[in-house]
């Protein structure tokens, strides 16, 4: 687990937190590989876990009715893919397709919910950073609403 730490550790989502509480997140994560074409996850799935991604593209799609499935957002190397598995019902709200070739390291969701339950600080530090991708993931849809449904005056 000293490799998937010592990418923590330096990674600027970590930042702030202590070497204990990166520790405890290093434990629950294993690295994995995703070859193009394949799907993480799909919408309405069980929501347990999440990914840093070290290398690759991942696109999160919603499947709209009459249009199929249209791309949210895509994210790269250095970010988190999946917030889900915070939050009841554990379900994810989009679909995660590769891409390109990606590597990450997953995160055990319910191994990581145990540990913020058993240190309520590393759980408000977890929070708080999750919580930070959520309104960015929410604020890329806005924009790209506004940009569909915005009418020239």
């Amino acid at each position: 687990m000293s490799e998937v730490f010592d990418l923590l550790v330096e990674h600027p989502f970590f930042k702030g937190m202590s070497a204990e509480q990166v520790r405890v997140v290093a434990d629950t994560g294993t690295p994995v590989s995703y070859r193009e074409g394949q799907t993480i996850f799909s919408e309405g799935g069980h929501a347990d876990a999440c990914w840093l991604l070290l290398g690759g593209d991942i696109a999160l799609e919603l499947q709209t009715p009459g249009h199929g499935p249209q791309v949210m957002q895509t994210l790269h190397a250095g970010e988190i893919l999946g917030w889900a598995w915070m939050f009841p019902p554990y379900r994810w709200h989009f679909d995660a397709h590769v891409h390109s070739d990606t590597e990450a390291i997953r995160f055990d969701g319910p191994r990581l919910r145990d540990a913020a339950e058993a240190d309520p600080v590393l759980g408000f530090e977890l929070m708080k950073r999750f919580t930070r991708i959520l309104v960015d993931r929410m604020q890329s849809i806005r924009i790209q609403l506004l940009d569909v449904y915005s009418t020239p005056r």
